[in-house]
């Protein structure tokens, strides 16, 4: 029997691609490593990524076992790749003993950083993500809790505070966009959805009225919105063309009406929203 050959992602005859290995190896949650290396890997849309994650990596023998699945997926038919964001030494050291292509971020950036600071950085892991800096972490920590006191409109308690006041039809994105900022930003944010008795005015919802320059309008298609709606409540009137249809026109009606910055989460990812979101955030506390 031949032995199978290796096909590199991206190459050999045409046809559907070969679904190509991906490791994400980390020292603490990974998120690092995913946001990192995913923002590579999005530049090959023609590609398909089967994605594992690999987190809390401290000793040199959880390196090793890592090494083992890494060299195992290294002798199959299609390359994978690894990517990693362990600060530790000896770790390091393991983990590049695979014959797994791997892309070292802290290995990459840290040399350069310690030149240009013209000092050695301690290389402790747990700190690309900030568990260094208690204030920051609660403050995060806090942000969540917010968050998730005032998913959906649940709760109207301390809504003053919001750093960030989400509105758009119920089922476009506003949850995922609220956790993501807080979560990363440690921003308090409420999200609010504007239901039928909101749509059928021209003013703003009471609660929000007086802090209208703190909201920002996530809206979507038709089309987008129905699909996610049918998939929670079939054949609900909630999920209807007719009523979908009508709540986008009305959301973006009244959004216009009062001037908020919007953007569409119908062809943007949770973080591209955040992004544009921080901008606008950092523009208002700048004039």
């Amino acid at each position: 029997m031949t032995a199978p050959t290796r096909t590199p992602a991206g190459t050999g005859a045409p046809g559907p691609s070969p679904v190509v290995p991906i490791f994400f190896v980390s020292d603490s949650t990974g998120i690092s490593a995913e946001t990192l290396g995913n923002a590579l890997l999005i530049q090959f849309p023609e590609l398909t990524f089967e994605r594992e994650l690999f987190p809390f990596i401290t000793t040199v023998e959880e390196a090793r076992r890592v090494v083992a699945v890494l060299d195992a997926a290294a002798d199959g038919p299609v390359t994978p790749l690894a990517f990693s964001t362990t600060a530790e030494t000896q770790i390091r050291d393991e983990l590049h003993r695979t014959r797994c292509p791997l892309i070292d971020f802290f290995d990459l950036h840290m040399a350069r950083v310690e030149s240009v600071l013209g000092r050695q950085g301690v290389r402790a892991p747990g700190r690309m993500h900030g568990l260094g800096d208690v204030k920051r972490y609660n403050d995060r920590m806090a942000a969540i809790e917010y968050a998730i006191e005032h998913d959906d409109g649940q709760s109207m308690r301390a809504l003053d505070k919001a750093d960030i006041i989400l509105l758009g039809p119920s089922r476009c994105g506003k949850t995922p966009t609220s956790m993501f900022l807080a979560l990363q930003h440690g921003l308090f944010v409420a999200n609010y959805p504007l239901v039928d008795e909101d749509l059928e005015q021209t003013e703003l919802p009471a609660p929000v009225r007086s802090m209208r320059d703190r909201c920002y309008g996530i809206t979507t298609t038709s089309q987008r919105l129905q699909q996610v709606r049918e998939a929670r409540s079939p054949g609900s009137r909630y999920a209807s063309r007719e009523q979908c249809s009508w709540e986008v026109r009305r959301v973006e009606a009244l959004l216009q009406n009062h001037r908020i910055p919007t953007i569409s989460s119908a062809t943007r990812s949770v973080e591209e929203i955040a992004t544009v979101i921080m901008q606008s955030v950092h523009r208002r506390d700048h004039r």
